[in-house]
């Protein structure tokens, strides 16, 4: 007779914790003895050998833990250090991006921003204010609509179709007459930054407000931020915003490299 977790049925919800938590106990185990065979990560756990390998084959499908060859033992995968080195960059975004913005703010003289997706909101995690600013907000720690933000659009135009499902989930709010309040229209625009390489909205959140944003990438390539700027209308104006976009596409990839990401 098992004891410990056991192998019981739960109700389906309690199941599916279950199996949640059974999973990543496989992976603390495999940290811990670097690599196990099946019946030994089974014994760990104290399921049926079965079981454990049915969570195995779900994990090594996301790459977090792979084969050794044909001995029948498995270690962490890669898609461990991808998911690391994601949270590391996001960590390391103020501080690696903190000079690009500082340069930048003075240059075009408009508050300068990095931004972050956060569930169905973005959250800006660094500012360095413009010279020409006159009431600009403090916009650091503050959680904004995706759809209706430059840096927002740009987060989602390379986002995982899960996390773009949880934005479209929650609806797209109306914030003013010109804010994208349509899935389809909202998916055009997306392509369109991706083709582009940067993003732009034109007082869409607030009434007038202007942005251009473009993407930061990590060491893998991934967009795990924002760089934008934003100001008055009177001042960024939509004819100016391909020449902003080039400077901050240059900025974000500049904070990029210092993340460690070298194009081919």
């Amino acid at each position: 007779m098992r004891n410990g977790r056991g192998d019981q049925e739960d109700a389906p919800n309690g199941s599916q914790v279950q199996s949640v938590d059974r999973a990543l106990s496989i992976l603390e185990i495999l940290a811990r003895h670097g690599e196990l065979g099946v019946t030994e990560i089974a014994g760990e756990l104290d399921v049926h050998k079965s079981t454990a390998f049915r969570l195995i084959s779900a994990l090594e499908a996301h790459r977090l833990v792979e084969q050794l060859g044909e001995r029948g033992k498995y270690q962490l995968g890669f898609g461990v250090i991808r998911l690391a080195g994601a949270t590391t960059a996001r960590m390391s975004l103020p501080r690696e991006g903190k000079q690009v913005c500082r340069r930048l703010a003075a240059e075009l003289g408009e508050t300068v921003n990095i931004a972050v997706l956060d569930g169905d909101a973005i959250i800006n995690i660094a500012q360095e204010q413009g010279t020409s600013s006159i009431t600009a907000q403090n916009w650091v720690g503050r959680r904004t609509a995706p759809h209706a933000t430059s840096s927002g659009k740009v987060l989602l135009a390379w986002a995982e179709d899960d996390e773009l499902a949880i934005v479209l989930a929650h609806g797209l709010e109306r914030f003013t007459e010109h804010t994208v309040t349509l899935n389809a229209m909202l998916n055009t625009q997306l392509m369109q930054v991706r083709e582009l390489g940067w993003a732009y909205t034109t007082e869409e959140l607030e009434i007038g407000l202007n942005a251009v944003a473009a993407p930061i990438r990590d060491s893998g390539g991934s967009v795990v931020g924002a760089i934008t700027v934003s100001g008055p209308t009177y001042r960024l104006s939509a004819e100016s915003f391909s020449e902003v976009a080039e400077k901050i596409m240059a900025g974000g990839a500049e904070i990029s490299r210092r993340l460690g990401f070298h194009p081919a």
